[in-house]
């Protein structure tokens, strides 16, 4: 059985947020049968890698309860940590279908699902007393993969180094005291779409955080 990072997890009906508090509310009524709280961190504490998305998706994460768990994003994601041995099981878009990560750990820099998708940076910053907390939680953490450069940004934040001598950039990998950060496009469907973003690029940065996370 996986146990979740459960340390300092925003609660249920979290009211951080006053808009997104409303969002999740208004989804409530409209999808009583999804999750629609924040969604917690999926993974062990002991992990020595971390992922980090944006924030969970309106029939995604927000619908399943599990990060990147339901939606495109997520059966790229998967599929590529299935690959590299970080997850074993089948993934099939649900948080129970069995899935197991290995060695690594998923989180969101927001997380609560924020109105098309996009949240406000009020909500990232009051957001990231989480991510900090969960960033300290893991004692092992050797590596932190960031998809996004909101994800990237936060975690810097988090971990107070400053951005201008950490850029986002695409395959960027930056070692700090006590950390190897490791930046990517995020695997949204409209990255691959445009191709800001292929298959063989992302499983690329995969491959590159789990090197990280194990040298």
């Amino acid at each position: 059985m996986i146990s979740h990072v459960t340390e300092g997890e925003p609660p249920h009906n979290c009211k951080l947020c006053p808009r997104l508090a409303v969002f999740r509310s208004a989804n409530r009524r409209t999808y009583p049968d999804y999750f629609n709280a924040p969604v917690p961190s999926f993974g062990e504490a002991s992990a020595r890698l971390l992922i980090v998305g944006l924030a969970p998706g309106l029939q995604g994460a927000n619908r399943t309860g599990r990060p990147f768990t339901g939606d495109y994003a997520g059966d790229l994601l998967y599929a590529t940590l299935l690959k590299h041995g970080l997850a074993r099981g089948n993934y099939d878009k649900r948080a129970d279908d069995g899935l197991e990560l290995v060695d690594c750990a998923i989180t969101n820099a927001v997380r609560c699902v924020p109105p098309e998708n996009k949240p406000l940076p009020v909500e990232i910053n009051t957001c990231r007393q989480f991510l900090s907390t969960q960033l300290s939680a893991m004692p092992n953490l050797k590596a932190v993969l960031t998809l996004g450069r909101v994800a990237h940004d936060s975690v810097l934040s988090a971990l107070a180094i400053p951005k201008k001598d950490h850029p986002f950039g695409h395959g960027a990998r930056h070692d700090t005291a006590r950390i190897a950060l490791i930046a990517s496009y995020h695997c949204s469907r409209y990255n691959t779409n445009t191709g800001v973003l292929t298959e063989e690029m992302f499983d690329a940065v995969v491959g590159a955080a789990k090197q990280a996370a194990t040298d």
